[in-house]
């Protein structure tokens, strides 16, 4: 009887030992299709919606940003080396060009020309100009490029600045010279455009340093 009695009590161990191990793996199962669920679902489409907006914001800015700066070169040159550099920076901006031209042309004579720049500086100087942008107001950024004639600009550039209500523009100052730096001629322009923001300048002798300048002071990418 006790045999049968053991025998018994043994069966019905066993019976219950099965039984919770089966509930035990179907729960760790269960928890580990939740955790798998977790990170497949949630933490994964976080990820790629993320990556998502940030390529989507991005794409949106450089297309604004394109869309919005309409850019105008206008530049003002007595042998053409201000206008190699007005013509680089049209070529990596994808802007207007427009050239300042006087109603009087100026010598040609190096002796001569400097006597009129000199005269010209010595009496503030407003020469007539011969060419004007009829559509200002269509432009956000404004290069304005220049040889340096007694250490400034011409006495052209200050009749082209006053002649346009440049408020709320950007205005972008470049130059040439053999010597001189454009620093007299900043501060000049700076006066002349109150209500503008004056990015930095450059004297672009050499041609090379054009693109790192325009991309230094985020005009291109």
């Amino acid at each position: 009887m006790k045999k049968i009695l053991l025998t018994i009590l043994c069966f019905m161990l066993l019976l219950f030992s099965v039984g919770c191990g089966s509930n035990s793996n179907n729960s760790s199962s269960a928890r580990q299709e939740k955790v798998t669920s977790s990170d497949g679902t949630e933490d994964g489409d976080d990820i790629s919606s993320a990556s998502d907006t940030s390529n989507s914001n991005g794409s949106t800015l450089a297309k604004s940003n394109n869309g919005t700066k309409r850019i105008l070169i206008a530049y003002f040159s007595q042998t053409g080396t201000t206008e190699k550099a007005a013509k680089r920076i049209q070529e990596l901006t994808k802007g207007d060009i427009f050239e300042i031209k006087t109603v009087t042309p100026y010598p040609n004579e190096y002796k001569e020309l400097t006597d009129v720049a000199k005269k010209e500086k010595e009496e503030n100087a407003r020469p007539k100009l011969a060419t004007k942008v009829e559509n200002i107001d269509n432009y956000d950024v404004i290069f304005v490029g220049y040889p340096i004639w007694w250490h400034t600009a011409p006495m052209t550039i200050d009749t082209f600045l006053e002649s346009y209500n440049l408020s709320g523009k950007t205005v972008v100052p470049f130059c040439t010279s053999s010597s001189s730096d454009i620093k007299e001629s900043m501060e000049a322009i700076n006066s002349l455009c109150p209500n503008s923001t004056i990015l930095e300048g450059l004297r672009a002798n050499d041609i090379s340093d054009i693109e790192p300048w325009l991309k230094k002071i985020d005009i291109i990418k």
